[in-house]
């Protein structure tokens, strides 16, 4: 499902020999392949894809996404019924871990200062922050995040976590606090990661109260979900000063429009959604559906069997 035919999965034709593998790339072949098919690798998980032809999914048992997030291909029919649904977690989680560190960098170290005076010709020198002992609050506590706290206690700074119900702390996460509690998380951090599913509880979380509750100082990271956030409560938070930056490599709308003022705010940094984009993770996405596809056909439990009524992988 969703393969472009030019860049399909790499490393599935010797599956041929095991089972029909039929490339989908649009709905009218989208809906001359769901009847009978058992199976749905969704190698661009697009619900508009598989939607507007679920009458004639009768067969279909199993759908691997390709993604961690999986809110871009769940639909109320999809999730009500007893289809399983599997992810691509734990392929993208030391990828996020390392952009996410070096967007922290950037920060601290100042570096697009540095380049910008770099091409002006300007010798200039100026003190930079050390991460070590800054507070850092990773909201969303699953895979990812904890990549990132460990990745961010490496390098000595102070982590905390929110996930969705406050519970003790652990070797990466001095406290985890409850969702209800993020505002207050928040005013602690000097850095605040938003590392969250996009799910109907953190749908725009962050809006202008947390934004407001945050030191001045502050920065905020999203490579999460863009609309779990307030998109336009930010940019109102950066334009006034409320927070002192954001580096944000997801959007509400993507790609990003070009009269969003995000682009030209001279306290924010943008990305284009490529945090979890390394070399090899098409073969590692590729490997994880032959792993389950073994499973599948030899009646073991699957990977990352995805919660659908909470919209990520729970155990």
């Amino acid at each position: 499902m969703g393969a472009d035919p030019e860049d399909p999965p790499p490393g599935l034709a010797a599956l041929a020999e095991v089972v029909d593998v039929v490339p989908a790339a649009t709905e009218p072949a989208m809906a001359e392949a769901l009847p009978g098919a058992d199976i749905v690798f969704a190698w661009r998980p697009r619900k508009d894809l598989l939607e507007p032809v679920w009458a004639s999914a009768t067969d279909l048992r199993w759908i691997q996404a390709a993604s961690a997030g999986v809110d871009g291909l769940l639909f109320p029919e999809l999730v009500e019924s007893d289809v399983v649904v599997t992810n691509a977690r734990g392929v993208f989680d030391t990828a996020i871990a390392e952009y996410t560190l070096g967007l922290l960098l950037l920060f601290a170290k100042g570096l697009p200062g540095v380049l910008d005076r770099q091409r002006a010709g300007e010798w200039r020198t100026r003190e930079t922050e050390l991460l070590s002992g800054k507070r850092l609050l990773v909201v969303g506590a699953g895979p990812v995040g904890l990549a990132i706290g460990r990745a961010a206690r490496a390098l000595g700074m102070v982590v905390r976590a929110v996930a969705r119900t406050a519970r003790p702390g652990t070797d990466v996460f001095g406290a985890i606090y409850g969702a209800d509690e993020l505002a207050d998380a928040c005013g602690w951090a000097d850095f605040v990661v938003d590392a969250l599913p996009l799910t109907p509880e953190t749908d725009r979380i962050f809006g202008e109260e947390v934004f407001a509750a945050m030191k001045r100082t502050a920065r905020f990271v999203n490579v999460g979900r863009g609309r779990t956030v307030d998109e336009a409560a930010l940019v109102r938070a950066l334009e006034d000063g409320v927070i002192a930056g954001a580096a944000l490599d997801v959007f509400e709308r993507e790609p990003l429009p070009s009269e969003s003022p995000l682009w030209g705010l001279p306290n924010a940094i943008v990305s284009p959604h490529m945090s979890g984009t390394y070399a090899g993770w098409r073969e590692a996405v590729a490997e994880l559906f032959v792993e389950n596809l073994e499973r599948y056909l030899t009646g073991r439990p699957l990977r990352n069997v995805v919660d659908k009524r909470r919209g990520y992988v729970t155990s």
